[in-house]
């Protein structure tokens, strides 16, 4: 029930900790009767592992210019549906990956199909968000994909149990900022561990928590006081086979984006399987997934067929089976710097792809009652993804920790 909210920085630019949201807070910013005050939490040395796209994280990345000479971090969104399936076509332990279709290499991505215990069957799709049409769902993308008779005989006569949907960093060595600074450390996906190539990131997000926990607890029994940057970290980083692992495939993501996914395909083979990633260049994509996004008027419109309720679902029957919550009446906590931009800038150059790379229905434009659009932001079905953070065009929507541990609520997935 308690997120970290923002860090605690001193006036020497030292990290001494976090403060936790504030509690019974209504919607108008007004203290409720419940209200209580967020908690400073105070420590030698803090360890930032929030995942993807983290909120604070961000802000530690800008505040101490720790992406200073990396390439931009690159982003995907993960779909990701439970289902279980007739006994008669369970096979333990497939697993079956795709690319291509429905999407391009102008709008890249891949798919994932894995049957689990109990009849269970994990299908999925991430979608690259330097995808460039504004027209493109990734939610309505998922659907249509399990319509392709490779998926359809999977799924057919099954049941949909759960769904979710997660933003994954994905940018590799090549877009992996510096992980220290005073006082503390991101590590993890907050960083961008994830090995894309390969599609994991526990085992790397839980080696560089390894390597965090061995530099801190070495530093403490050295009588550090903390607050310093612990560069020890970097080298211990750097010698470990997490580096070894994330330098070998520093290519994947960027061949993929500069040559599409056929030459880019072919390429990767070579590399990976040939030179086992040891060859003597770094390819690099320097464009921000944000900055991707195509004119509406220069991109072809694209319409989905109706979801048909067996295979395909729409978007709020899918937020029911995550089991998202969150109090109605608290502050927003998907926050526009400018209200004015979605109607004003967003609409007319990128038809508002709020409404369609969202895939929880948190926006939409809606009439005003006077003849003109408003921008809605639908809050409670949020699904915590941080898509939006990442690909809004004019980055002007940021994430922050709603209040009381509000969010989907995923079982197996």
């Amino acid at each position: 029930g308690f997120a970290a909210q923002e860090a605690i920085i001193d006036d020497d630019g030292v990290v001494r900790g976090i403060v936790t949201n504030d509690l019974g807070v209504a919607r108008d910013g007004s203290h409720k009767d419940d209200y209580y005050p967020g908690m400073e939490l105070r420590a030698k040395y803090t360890l930032f592992a929030e995942g993807c796209r983290g909120h604070i994280g961000k802000r530690l990345i800008s505040r101490y210019e720790l992406d200073k000479d990396r390439d931009p971090q690159h982003y995907g969104i993960g779909l990701k549906e439970l289902w279980e399936i007739p006994a008669d076509k369970h096979e333990p332990g497939l697993v079956v990956h795709g690319a291509g279709w429905p999407l391009n290499d102008d709008n890249p991505g891949g798919w994932f199909l894995y049957h689990l215990e109990d009849n269970m069957v994990s299908v999925g799709l991430i979608v690259d968000l330097s995808y460039e049409n504004p027209y493109l769902s990734p939610f309505d993308e998922f659907q249509r994909l399990k319509h392709h008779p490779v998926l359809a005989k999977h799924l057919e006569g099954g049941k949909r149990v759960s769904y979710g949907a997660r933003a994954i960093t994905k940018g590799g060595l090549n877009a992996l900022p510096k992980m220290v600074f005073p006082g503390g450390m991101l590590i993890g996906c907050d960083a961008g561990t994830l090995n894309f190539a390969k599609i994991k990131g526990s085992h790397t997000a839980m080696k560089c928590g390894m390597i965090a926990a061995e530099v801190c607890g070495d530093a403490i029994m050295d009588g550090a006081e903390g607050g310093d940057t612990l560069e020890r970290f970097t080298t211990a980083f750097e010698d470990s086979w997490l580096f070894a692992e994330l330098k070998q495939s520093r290519n994947f993501g960027p061949a993929i984006h500069k040559m599409g996914a056929f030459f880019g395909g072919a390429f990767n083979f070579i590399e990976q399987s040939i030179f086992r990633g040891h060859v003597p260049w770094t390819l690099h994509d320097r464009q921000p997934d944000h900055a991707a996004l195509k004119p509406a008027s220069e991109a072809t419109r694209i319409e989905y067929p109706k979801p048909d309720g067996k295979l395909s679902f729409d978007k709020l029957s899918s937020v029911f089976l995550s089991s998202t919550n969150h109090e109605e009446d608290q502050p927003v906590h998907l926050v526009l710097s400018d209200t004015r931009i979605p109607i004003e800038h967003n609409l007319p150059t990128y038809a508002e792809p709020a409404q369609r790379y969202c895939p929880a229905g948190v926006y939409e434009v809606v009439d005003d009652g006077s003849g003109g659009q408003r921008f809605q932001i639908n809050a409670q079905n949020c699904v915590h993804c941080k898509t939006c953070d990442i690909k809004d065009p004019s980055q002007n929507i940021t994430w922050v920790a709603p209040a009381g541990g509000g969010g989907p609520n995923y079982g197996a997935m």
